[in-house]
């Protein structure tokens, strides 16, 4: 169905998901000169050669009706594909509404329409994120990056204290200081796939370092804030 394997795409940056550049041609019920459609094809498979080698797929008579078209093919974890950005030419539009622009020679020349969606919508693509990570968004990419979680009602000032140095550092972050016990803002963290969960009492405040529990790694010690920050910031900085 989509010819070489989407396995073999180079590049899975920034999001982690594979794709696949598809290449659809001229359908049976096609409008227009066929040697318009002939020539754009053939452009069309070049601009896809140079930019992805072979690792480009065909499917044949997929095209729309007023012009071939460039889909992309997503993969999330479990091996499913997903129609998401095309590009579409357009040579009938332009035609109909006799639109006209005039080259560098000073002639008068038919336009191609180009229609592209990026995404196919915000909504569509933000669905596959979603379920390629289960909801576990890795930490550059999380609504909220950490929360920090005072033991005790004496501890609240230094959670929000923490959390505001977080957040003045571009940090997603949250001081979880309302009156509910550590065990149960910690299950609350890991059920809401929260990527770092900051532990603060009595030895953090005297220390000046957070206790770190990371999704799926468990506890990682004590640490100074600039550490953590550092931690964050790598990781940011790996998907740029």
């Amino acid at each position: 169905m989509f010819g070489k394997s989407i396995n073999e795409t180079k590049t899975k940056k920034p999001f982690d998901l594979e794709y696949k550049a598809f290449l659809s041609t001229r359908p049976d019920d096609y409008m227009g000169d066929i040697k318009l459609w002939n020539k754009a094809e053939s452009v069309l498979k070049k601009i896809l050669k140079e930019v992805y080698g072979n690792n480009f797929g065909l499917k044949e008579k997929d095209g729309a009706f007023y012009g071939p078209k460039i889909d992309y093919q997503l993969k999330d974890c479990l091996g499913r594909t997903w129609q998401c950005a095309t590009i579409q030419l357009d040579f009938q539009m332009p035609l109909k509404f006799n639109c006209q622009f005039i080259d560098n020679k000073g002639k008068s020349k038919t336009p191609v329409m180009i229609h592209r969606t990026i995404m196919g919508s915000f909504e569509r693509f933000m669905g596959i994120l979603i379920e390629h990570y289960a909801g576990a968004f890795p930490a550059w990419l999380a609504p909220e990056q950490a929360w920090v979680i005072p033991v005790g009602s004496d501890h609240r000032p230094y959670a929000q204290k923490i959390a505001e140095q977080l957040k003045a550092e571009g940090i997603r972050a949250e001081a979880k200081t309302d009156a509910e016990t550590v065990g149960k803002k910690i299950r609350e963290g890991e059920m809401q796939k929260i990527p770092y969960l900051l532990i603060v009492g009595d030895k953090e405040i005297k220390a000046k370092t957070v206790a770190v529990r990371k999704r799926g790694a468990g506890d990682k010690g004590a640490m100074s804030i600039d550490k953590f920050i550092g931690i964050i910031k790598k990781e940011v900085a790996d998907k740029k």
